[in-house]
Protein backbone atom coordinates (compact mmCIF):
# COMPACT_ATOMS: atom_id res chain seq x y z
CA UNK A 1 0.00 0.00 0.00
CA UNK A 2 1.60 3.26 -1.10
CA UNK A 3 1.87 6.38 0.99
CA UNK A 4 -0.81 8.96 0.29
CA UNK A 5 0.10 12.65 0.40
CA UNK A 6 -2.21 14.51 -1.99
CA UNK A 7 -5.83 13.75 -1.08
CA UNK A 8 -7.89 11.04 0.65
CA UNK A 9 -8.16 7.85 -1.38
CA UNK A 10 -9.11 4.20 -1.02
CA UNK A 11 -6.41 1.58 -0.65
CA UNK A 12 -7.28 -1.80 -2.17
CA UNK A 13 -5.70 -4.73 -0.30
CA UNK A 14 -4.54 -7.53 -2.60
CA UNK A 15 -7.42 -7.86 -5.07
CA UNK A 16 -10.61 -6.32 -6.41
CA UNK A 17 -13.76 -8.46 -6.08
CA UNK A 18 -16.63 -6.56 -7.68
CA UNK A 19 -19.01 -9.49 -7.19
CA UNK A 20 -18.85 -9.12 -3.40
CA UNK A 21 -20.40 -6.49 -1.11
CA UNK A 22 -18.21 -3.39 -0.78
CA UNK A 23 -16.61 -3.08 2.66
CA UNK A 24 -15.40 0.46 3.41
CA UNK A 25 -13.08 0.86 6.42
CA UNK A 26 -12.47 4.29 7.95
CA UNK A 27 -9.35 4.25 10.17
CA UNK A 28 -8.44 5.77 13.50
CA UNK A 29 -6.48 9.00 14.06
CA UNK A 30 -3.45 7.73 12.15
CA UNK A 31 -5.57 7.91 9.01
CA UNK A 32 -3.35 5.49 7.08
CA UNK A 33 -5.76 2.57 6.67
CA UNK A 34 -2.69 0.34 6.67
CA UNK A 35 -3.23 -1.05 10.16
CA UNK A 36 -6.24 -3.04 8.89
CA UNK A 37 -3.84 -5.38 7.09
CA UNK A 38 -4.08 -8.03 9.81
CA UNK A 39 -7.84 -8.25 9.14
CA UNK A 40 -8.05 -7.96 5.36
CA UNK A 41 -7.32 -11.60 4.51
CA UNK A 42 -10.32 -12.67 6.58
CA UNK A 43 -12.57 -9.91 5.30
CA UNK A 44 -11.75 -10.71 1.67
CA UNK A 45 -13.46 -14.08 2.07
CA UNK A 46 -16.78 -12.26 1.77
CA UNK A 47 -16.10 -8.61 0.90
CA UNK A 48 -14.44 -6.31 -1.59
CA UNK A 49 -12.38 -4.26 0.87
CA UNK A 50 -11.43 -0.59 0.64
CA UNK A 51 -9.46 1.25 3.34
CA UNK A 52 -9.58 5.02 3.51
CA UNK A 53 -6.17 6.70 3.59
CA UNK A 54 -6.03 10.33 4.71
CA UNK A 55 -2.89 12.34 3.89
CA UNK A 56 -0.54 12.89 6.83
CA UNK A 57 -0.85 16.67 6.50
CA UNK A 58 -4.60 16.79 5.84
CA UNK A 59 -6.22 19.57 7.90
CA UNK A 60 -9.73 19.54 6.48
CA UNK A 61 -13.04 19.73 8.36
CA UNK A 62 -15.51 16.94 9.13
CA UNK A 63 -17.65 18.23 6.29
CA UNK A 64 -14.86 18.01 3.72
CA UNK A 65 -13.76 14.56 4.93
CA UNK A 66 -17.36 13.37 4.75
CA UNK A 67 -17.72 14.65 1.21
CA UNK A 68 -14.42 13.04 0.19
CA UNK A 69 -15.49 9.63 1.52
CA UNK A 70 -18.87 9.78 -0.19
CA UNK A 71 -17.23 10.76 -3.49
CA UNK A 72 -14.90 7.77 -3.21
CA UNK A 73 -17.78 5.40 -2.44
CA UNK A 74 -19.85 6.68 -5.35
CA UNK A 75 -16.85 6.20 -7.64
CA UNK A 76 -16.64 2.57 -6.51
CA UNK A 77 -20.35 2.08 -7.13
CA UNK A 78 -19.93 3.38 -10.67
CA UNK A 79 -17.94 0.19 -11.30
CA UNK A 80 -20.52 -2.11 -9.69
CA UNK A 81 -23.72 -0.33 -8.81
CA UNK A 82 -25.97 -3.13 -7.52
CA UNK A 83 -24.00 -4.44 -4.56
CA UNK A 84 -24.56 -3.44 -0.94
CA UNK A 85 -22.10 -1.25 0.96
CA UNK A 86 -20.89 -2.01 4.48
CA UNK A 87 -19.45 0.98 6.34
CA UNK A 88 -16.99 0.29 9.15
CA UNK A 89 -15.41 3.03 11.28
CA UNK A 90 -12.92 2.57 14.08
CA UNK A 91 -12.14 5.22 16.74
CA UNK A 92 -11.69 8.53 14.85
CA UNK A 93 -13.09 6.69 11.84
CA UNK A 94 -16.16 5.80 13.89
CA UNK A 95 -16.96 9.50 14.18
CA UNK A 96 -16.37 9.96 10.46
CA UNK A 97 -18.58 6.93 9.73
CA UNK A 98 -21.45 8.51 11.66
CA UNK A 99 -21.03 11.73 9.68
CA UNK A 100 -20.95 9.81 6.39
CA UNK A 101 -23.90 7.56 7.24
CA UNK A 102 -26.16 10.37 8.39
CA UNK A 103 -25.26 12.43 5.31
CA UNK A 104 -26.30 9.65 2.88
CA UNK A 105 -28.07 6.90 4.84
CA UNK A 106 -29.56 5.29 1.72
CA UNK A 107 -26.09 4.26 0.47
CA UNK A 108 -25.33 1.78 3.25
CA UNK A 109 -26.67 -1.70 3.88
CA UNK A 110 -25.03 -2.15 7.27
CA UNK A 111 -22.78 -0.15 9.60
CA UNK A 112 -20.08 -1.27 12.06
CA UNK A 113 -18.69 1.12 14.68
CA UNK A 114 -15.65 -0.02 16.68
CA UNK A 115 -14.62 1.92 19.80
CA UNK A 116 -16.03 5.13 18.27
CA UNK A 117 -14.12 8.21 19.42
CA UNK A 118 -17.39 10.04 20.04
CA UNK A 119 -16.60 8.72 23.55
CA UNK A 120 -13.96 11.50 23.65
CA UNK A 121 -16.68 13.79 25.00
CA UNK A 122 -17.18 11.48 27.99
CA UNK A 123 -13.64 12.09 29.27
CA UNK A 124 -13.54 15.79 30.30
CA UNK A 125 -9.92 15.55 31.46
CA UNK A 126 -8.86 14.17 28.06
CA UNK A 127 -10.75 16.97 26.36
CA UNK A 128 -8.93 19.53 28.50
CA UNK A 129 -5.51 17.97 27.93
CA UNK A 130 -6.08 17.93 24.18
CA UNK A 131 -6.60 21.68 24.21
CA UNK A 132 -3.08 22.09 25.63
CA UNK A 133 -1.54 20.04 22.81
CA UNK A 134 -0.62 23.16 20.84
CA UNK A 135 1.73 24.12 23.69
CA UNK A 136 3.69 20.86 23.45
CA UNK A 137 6.91 20.98 21.36
CA UNK A 138 6.76 18.80 18.26
CA UNK A 139 9.70 16.62 19.33
CA UNK A 140 7.66 15.47 22.34
CA UNK A 141 5.14 13.66 20.15
CA UNK A 142 7.76 11.13 19.13
CA UNK A 143 8.56 10.37 22.78
CA UNK A 144 4.94 10.63 23.89
CA UNK A 145 3.77 8.02 21.40
CA UNK A 146 5.70 5.37 23.32
CA UNK A 147 4.06 6.41 26.60
CA UNK A 148 0.62 6.40 25.02
CA UNK A 149 0.98 2.91 23.57
CA UNK A 150 -0.20 0.95 26.67
CA UNK A 151 -3.36 3.09 26.80
CA UNK A 152 -4.06 2.63 23.10
CA UNK A 153 -3.61 -1.12 22.95
CA UNK A 154 -3.58 -4.34 24.97
CA UNK A 155 0.05 -5.00 24.11
CA UNK A 156 0.12 -8.55 25.47
CA UNK A 157 -2.55 -9.50 22.92
CA UNK A 158 -0.50 -8.28 19.95
CA UNK A 159 2.44 -9.77 18.11
CA UNK A 160 5.78 -7.98 18.38
CA UNK A 161 5.69 -6.95 14.72
CA UNK A 162 2.22 -5.40 15.07
CA UNK A 163 3.30 -3.48 18.20
CA UNK A 164 6.25 -2.01 16.31
CA UNK A 165 4.07 -1.15 13.32
CA UNK A 166 1.54 0.60 15.55
CA UNK A 167 4.27 2.68 17.21
CA UNK A 168 5.84 3.54 13.85
CA UNK A 169 2.45 4.62 12.50
CA UNK A 170 1.75 6.79 15.55
CA UNK A 171 5.12 8.50 15.17
CA UNK A 172 4.54 9.16 11.47
CA UNK A 173 1.92 11.87 12.07
CA UNK A 174 3.11 15.50 12.23
CA UNK A 175 2.28 17.30 15.49
CA UNK A 176 0.10 19.77 13.58
CA UNK A 177 -2.04 16.91 12.24
CA UNK A 178 -2.41 15.32 15.67
CA UNK A 179 -3.56 18.66 17.11
CA UNK A 180 -6.00 19.21 14.26
CA UNK A 181 -7.61 15.78 14.57
CA UNK A 182 -7.89 16.21 18.33
CA UNK A 183 -9.69 19.50 17.69
CA UNK A 184 -12.11 17.65 15.37
CA UNK A 185 -12.88 15.18 18.15
CA UNK A 186 -13.46 18.02 20.62
CA UNK A 187 -16.04 19.59 18.34
CA UNK A 188 -17.62 16.35 17.11
CA UNK A 189 -21.40 16.28 17.44
CA UNK A 190 -24.33 14.62 15.72
CA UNK A 191 -27.93 15.27 16.65
CA UNK A 192 -29.68 12.22 18.07
CA UNK A 193 -32.55 12.58 15.61
CA UNK A 194 -30.11 12.14 12.72
CA UNK A 195 -28.79 8.92 14.24
CA UNK A 196 -32.35 7.73 14.77
CA UNK A 197 -32.92 8.02 11.02
CA UNK A 198 -30.39 5.22 10.43
CA UNK A 199 -32.75 2.27 10.01
CA UNK A 200 -30.18 -0.25 8.80
CA UNK A 201 -28.53 -2.77 11.11
CA UNK A 202 -25.67 -1.32 13.13
CA UNK A 203 -23.13 -3.41 15.03
CA UNK A 204 -21.44 -1.57 17.90
CA UNK A 205 -18.17 -3.12 19.09
CA UNK A 206 -16.28 -2.02 22.21
CA UNK A 207 -13.08 -3.16 23.85
CA UNK A 208 -13.99 -4.01 27.44
CA UNK A 209 -10.42 -3.15 28.54
CA UNK A 210 -10.13 0.08 26.56
CA UNK A 211 -7.83 2.29 28.65
CA UNK A 212 -7.99 5.27 26.30
CA UNK A 213 -11.73 5.96 25.98
CA UNK A 214 -14.91 4.78 27.79
CA UNK A 215 -15.93 2.80 24.74
CA UNK A 216 -18.30 0.45 26.55
CA UNK A 217 -20.33 3.38 27.87
CA UNK A 218 -20.37 4.97 24.43
CA UNK A 219 -21.61 1.93 22.53
CA UNK A 220 -24.30 1.44 25.16
CA UNK A 221 -25.32 5.08 24.70
CA UNK A 222 -25.44 4.71 20.92
CA UNK A 223 -27.31 1.42 21.26
CA UNK A 224 -30.07 3.32 23.06
CA UNK A 225 -30.29 5.88 20.24
CA UNK A 226 -29.97 3.82 17.07
CA UNK A 227 -33.23 2.05 16.16
CA UNK A 228 -31.74 -1.20 14.80
CA UNK A 229 -28.47 -1.80 16.63
CA UNK A 230 -26.76 -4.43 18.72
CA UNK A 231 -23.62 -4.14 20.81
CA UNK A 232 -20.76 -6.52 21.39
CA UNK A 233 -18.23 -6.12 24.20
CA UNK A 234 -14.84 -7.75 23.66
CA UNK A 235 -14.09 -8.18 27.33
CA UNK A 236 -10.28 -8.39 27.25
CA UNK A 237 -9.63 -6.13 24.26
CA UNK A 238 -8.19 -2.64 24.28
CA UNK A 239 -8.83 0.40 22.09
CA UNK A 240 -6.93 -0.86 19.04
CA UNK A 241 -8.70 -4.22 19.22
CA UNK A 242 -8.45 -5.05 15.50
CA UNK A 243 -4.68 -5.41 15.92
CA UNK A 244 -5.01 -8.15 18.53
CA UNK A 245 -4.07 -11.66 17.45
CA UNK A 246 -7.28 -13.34 18.60
CA UNK A 247 -9.70 -10.76 17.19
CA UNK A 248 -11.07 -11.74 13.78
CA UNK A 249 -13.48 -9.12 12.45
CA UNK A 250 -14.91 -11.33 9.71
CA UNK A 251 -15.63 -14.09 12.23
CA UNK A 252 -17.30 -11.55 14.52
CA UNK A 253 -19.52 -10.35 11.68
CA UNK A 254 -20.50 -13.92 10.79
CA UNK A 255 -21.23 -14.85 14.39
CA UNK A 256 -23.51 -11.83 14.65
CA UNK A 257 -25.27 -12.65 11.35
CA UNK A 258 -23.85 -9.53 9.75
CA UNK A 259 -22.55 -11.13 6.55
CA UNK A 260 -24.44 -11.77 3.32
CA UNK A 261 -23.18 -14.79 1.38
CA UNK A 262 -24.78 -13.89 -1.96
CA UNK A 263 -22.52 -12.76 -4.82
CA UNK A 264 -23.66 -9.91 -7.05
CA UNK A 265 -23.28 -9.31 -10.76
CA UNK A 266 -21.16 -6.22 -11.41
CA UNK A 267 -23.09 -4.46 -14.13
CA UNK A 268 -21.20 -1.32 -15.01
CA UNK A 269 -23.01 1.98 -15.21
CA UNK A 270 -22.39 3.81 -18.49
Amino acid sequence: MADVELKPCFLTPKRVQLEYPLFVYLPGMDGTGQLLRSQTAGLEVGFDVRCLAIPRKDLTTWEVLTSNVLDLIHAELERSCHRPVYLCGESFGGCLAMKVATQSPHVFKRIILINPASAFQLRPWLNTLSQLADLVPSWFYDVGALGLLPFLASLSRMSSSIRHELLRTMRSLPAETVNWRLSLLREFHIEEDKLQQLKQQVLLIAGGSDQLLPSVSEVERLDNILPNSQNLILRDSGHACLLEEHVNLYAILKENEFVETVKYSHATRI
